[in-house]
């Protein structure tokens, strides 16, 4: 974003002028919430297991400490993280940042937690049929 700010404020607006991207946002912010990396459901993740902090740190050679910090995002959250944590809880890396597995449907966790990487081109291959013959294809 800061690149389009940056041609906005130039003589020569070039095409990445806002006003030609009316779909940008324009005013973009940073919550306090969100300096370290924003929420996230490493927690929640944690609590699914039955794991401890304690638990979990051990499992991805940290401490208990740098846990806490990536649950309350005092600490971000980033890919190389992601990475460490996720296979500890039985998860994809994004998952972590994007699903509450306290509320998301028991079968669809499961299902997405057993699907490899071998197998996911024969899983999409299949949903993609399954959506093209409901006919709920967007």
């Amino acid at each position: 974003m800061s690149q389009i700010v940056s041609f906005k404020a130039s003589v020569n607006c070039h095409s990445l002028c806002v006003e030609d991207w009316p779909h940008l946002p324009q005013n973009v912010s940073m919550d306090q919430d969100d300096k370290n990396g924003g929420p996230n459901y490493l927690r929640a993740w944690r609590e699914f297991h039955h794991m401890t902090q304690a638990e979990l740190a051990a499992k991805v050679g940290t401490n208990a400490n740098m846990i806490g910090y990536l649950e309350d995002g005092q600490r971000a959250l980033s890919l190389k993280w992601l990475r460490r944590l996720a296979p500890a809880l039985k998860t994809r890396p994004l998952f972590l940042g994007e699903i509450d597995p306290r509320k998301a449907d028991s079968l669809t966790m499961e299902l997405a937690m057993a699907v490899t990487d071998d197998d996911r081109p024969q899983v999409n291959t299949i949903l993609e049929t399954f959506v093209k013959k409901n006919g709920t294809n967007g």
